[in-house]
């Protein structure tokens, strides 16, 4: 045996198959499924929202007997309503516009949970992300971007421990998602053909206002719709439900399209204007993580991606005296937005990153 894995198992097609590639490689495969509901303990979501992820327990656990290899429920109801759902909630309600999955996987799914794996006594923790883990010529690990681009998940990991790398495997990040689902058939694994969810795991129905109104009304205080200069243009129903570059849903006739690009939450404005205005030349960021090295302690040249999906704007990172980083991109950026990450790369390589502030 080449060592015992622990596979965080949701459910679907991607981490089943991790488990089934891992124990025909000849590891000793271990399944963990995380439990994140709370359902009658007050903060049940909705019936459809706990219903998923109950089904997502027992799929993991069909899938685990399935391919022969035990299987174990991690309950981590309590860690996830405070340091993800809350930290969602807060953010949105401070003006900010989080990502979840970013505060998700250092602390519960490379922190609690793979903390349990070693409990069970893993030697490593395998997940379904799309992305690599290499080992350089020096023996150092870092993170890559996976091979398949319109899949790639390097983003969302780049605040994961640097020195977790080595103890953790992204079987997938080698395979593209059309791969991954042919190799699950030929398998016969039983969510072979189970669709992909593609919302925050916990909103339901993606609607993130709807949990606003229910978890943080007091967040939401009718206001002012201003342009730059100050003159009032329409009203909103709370700040929080707006985000930067957004251009539907304003609710205001003028001659020429107006977007969000600042949300004032002193004032209680939302403030909008044209789309020249929704383009930064850079931005700051704090809290930083690095991944290819210990410090920034000199200006570096990057490629940076200012939220998922987006596409990667080259530029410079300046370390500050704060142990803040500054941006300064070659090309303006749109939509630069408070609260999500700027993740900086290195050819395929996340050199780390940080949340942005401003």
């Amino acid at each position: 045996m080449k060592g015992k894995v622990a596979v965080a198992m949701s459910g679907g097609v991607d981490s089943s198959l991790v488990a089934t590639l891992l124990k025909k490689e000849g590891y000793e495969v271990i399944g963990i499924t995380m439990r994140l509901s709370d359902e009658g303990r007050g903060f049940c979501l909705s019936p459809e929202v706990d219903a998923a992820m109950l089904s997502s327990v027992n799929d993991a656990q069909k899938v685990a007997q399935q391919i022969g290899i035990k299987h174990y429920v991690a309950d981590f109801r309590d860690i996830f309503q405070s340091k993800v759902i809350n930290y969602f909630l807060d953010e949105y309600a401070a003006g900010r516009t989080p990502n979840p999955c970013v505060a998700c996987n250092p602390q519960i799914k490379f922190g609690a949970l793979m903390e349990r794996a070693k409990e069970l006594g893993a030697d490593y923790f395998a997940t379904g992300h799309y992305a690599q883990i290499k080992q350089n010529a020096q023996g150092e690990y870092g993170l890559y971007m996976g091979m398949d681009k319109h899949k790639d998940q390097s983003y969302a990991l780049y605040r994961i421990k640097r020195d977790l790398l080595r103890y953790i495997k992204f079987p997938l990040g080698e395979h593209t998602k059309v791969e991954t689902r042919q190799l699950a058939e030929e398998y016969g694994l039983v969510v072979a053909k189970k669709a992909e969810s593609q919302e925050v795991c916990f909103v339901p129905d993606d609607d993130y206002k709807a949990m606003l109104r229910r978890f943080r009304p007091e967040c939401l205080k009718p206001g002012d719709i201003v342009d730059t200069k100050g003159n009032v243009l329409g009203r909103h129903e709370g700040v929080p439900l707006y985000t930067i570059g957004q251009r539907k849903g304003l609710g205001i006739a003028y001659e020429k399209p107006l977007y969000v690009v600042r949300l004032d939450m002193e004032k209680n404005q939302v403030v909008v204007s044209g789309n020249e205005d929704v383009f930064a030349e850079s931005l700051i960021a704090e809290r930083t993580n690095w991944l290819a090295f210990d410090e920034l302690t000199e200006p570096m040249r990057i490629n940076a991606r200012i939220r998922y999906g987006a596409r990667q704007g080259q530029g410079t990172v300046y370390p500050q005296s704060d142990g803040r980083i500054k941006i300064e991109f070659d090309s303006p950026q749109r939509a630069v937005t408070p609260g999500q990450s700027v993740v900086l790369y290195d050819g395929d390589q996340v050199v780390g990153g940080g949340i942005i502030v401003e």
